[in-house]
């Protein structure tokens, strides 16, 4: 069974929806730990639905070394095989990308390689894009860069806005995730 350990900041609708795909046998894995750089809704939630959880802030650390030796110490503890980034809002350094090479995935909302980082939705509009999305990608040590694993495309409608754009992709990327599981690990 995939283990996975599930990264988040904030609402963690995502991390909701994978634990929804399991316990609906969409796909064969088990969340073993819901991990947060802050107190946050999604901790809350994980709680909620029996999950384990830890809070580790980051301004509990002098350095970001080893606020994420004690992320990968939990990672670890649970026997996480693969890390799920569900809305995590910070930036990896390279050396915990390389602990677990090839095992970190993430869910970003645009179409990489346009738009990596934050203000997608925003930076799409501006630009009069047609269409964004949403991207399931393995992470490696540059920013939004990985391999793409799967995308999901959206129409932008002429009279978008932020708010709406940023509802419509939400919807498209709780459908991704547990998609890109299943062909991740040929489910």
């Amino acid at each position: 069974m995939i283990r996975l350990a599930v990264l988040i900041s904030g609402r963690g609708s995502n991390m909701i929806r994978l634990a929804k795909a399991i316990k609906d046998y969409e796909i064969a894995a088990k969340i073993t730990v819901v991990i947060s750089n802050r107190r946050c809704t999604g901790i809350t939630l994980a709680q909620n639905c029996g999950l384990a959880t830890k809070v580790i802030k980051r301004k509990d650390f002098n350095t970001q070394a080893e606020h994420e030796a004690a992320i990968a110490a939990a990672i670890h503890y649970h026997r996480s095989t693969y890390v799920f980034l569900a809305g995590y809002m910070a930036i990896l350094s390279g050396d915990f990308v390389n602990q677990f090479a090839g095992r970190i995935i993430n869910i970003h909302p645009s179409l990489l390689p346009k738009y990596k980082g934050l203000n997608t939705h925003k930076r799409a509009l501006m630009n009069k894009e047609k269409y964004s999305g949403c991207t399931v990608h393995y992470v490696n040590s540059r920013l939004d860069s990985g391999k793409i694993i799967l995308q999901k495309r959206v129409k932008i409608s002429k009279n978008e806005t932020e708010k709406t754009l940023t509802r419509k992709i939400l919807i498209q990327e709780h459908k991704l995730y547990p998609k890109a599981i299943s062909k991740i690990f040929n489910l």
